[in-house]
């Protein structure tokens, strides 16, 4: 053979060997892709039956909160597997530890709004605005209060059919509110305060010290007197020692408030508000849901007036 020749079969045999080597990267590459594409499959479905079994351990702590029997400081409410971390943590709150904001809004106590907005770092003439706003938010008629907010403010900054004219129906729906927005700025944790699920007064024997102070009219140091007597000696809530108010007059005179003299003031409490929120956090290896139900007469015939399913991070 010529050295032609073996130069030609060498150029070859070296084409050859590089396709070769571009055929084998080229079925690596691929085999990686499908290994990839297998393993989020995999993944996906894990994720897919972990967040089942979360959903399934939620709904369970949401049958535990829902018996009559139990109390917000049953151990039963919190159940979880040291050996997997998998389990529940539910919870029993009041609603009527909270304002009801639509009962104040279409009560129109523009005094008890004002005074908390001023609280939390408004003007007088700005939390009148907001107060102006909220009332005509919920009313019926098109009539723009003194310095409240109708359509035409709202078209005026691009947003069509509002106000709604009626009652809210979530607390997402107050942002959307004229100067709600700069209340939100000073008080991001406004929506503590607030709740339309409640029966409409703010329940004394499960309010916090700050919200009785502001519905009764009187320092926070001194409503502080009202959840300490409901806790009793032990400072627990739910144990034999409880001494929960049994009327609004009963808590007033021990804060010093006439509730005959200022009706205005017993209007916006009671002792004995009947809706409760239920909360479950069911867990299993990394994936959490939570649901939320709101009930009415829990230890009665009980009424479910809201669920919602959530995805936790």
């Amino acid at each position: 053979m010529t050295k032609t020749g073996n130069s030609f079969e060498f150029q070859s045999r070296g084409s050859a060997l590089v396709a070769v080597l571009w055929l084998i990267a080229i079925l690596a590459m691929a085999s990686i892709a499908a290994i990839r594409v297998v393993s989020f499959d995999v993944d996906l479905a894990t994720a897919q039956v972990h967040g089942f079994r979360a959903r399934q351990l939620a709904e369970m702590g949401i049958a535990v909160a829902s018996n009559p029997a139990v109390k917000r400081t049953d151990p039963l409410l919190r159940q979880l597997s040291e050996e997997n971390g998998e389990g529940f943590e539910a919870r029993i709150i009041s609603e009527g530890e909270k304002f009801n904001i639509n009962a104040i809004v279409l009560r129109k106590d523009e005094e008890l709004l004002k005074s908390m907005f001023i609280d939390w770092g408004l003007e007088l003439d700005e939390a009148q605005a907001v107060v102006d706003a909220l009332i005509d938010w919920t009313d019926e008629n098109d009539e723009v209060g003194l310095n409240g907010a109708e359509s035409e403010w709202y078209l005026d900054q691009g947003r069509l059919n509002q106000p709604f004219n009626r009652p809210f129906y979530h607390l997402d729906e107050v942002r959307l509110v004229r100067g709600m927005d700069y209340v939100e700025a000073l008080k991001p944790d406004w929506r503590n305060w607030f709740t339309i699920w409640s029966s409409g007064a703010l329940d004394l024997n499960e309010a916090a010290a700050e919200l009785i102070a502001a519905a009764a009219e009187v320092p926070v140091e001194e409503a502080s007197i009202i959840p300490e007597t409901v806790r009793g000696p032990d400072g627990l809530r739910d144990t034999e020692d409880d001494a929960p108010f049994q009327s609004v007059e009963q808590a007033l005179a021990l804060l010093g408030v006439d509730g005959t003299l200022r009706p205005e003031v017993s209007a916006r409490m009671t002792v004995n508000d009947t809706t409760t929120r239920l909360e479950s956090i069911g867990s299993v290896s990394g994936a959490r849901r939570k649901i939320t139900v709101i009930v009415r007469n829990r230890t009665g015939r009980p009424a479910v007036l809201e669920r919602t399913e959530e995805v936790l991070p």
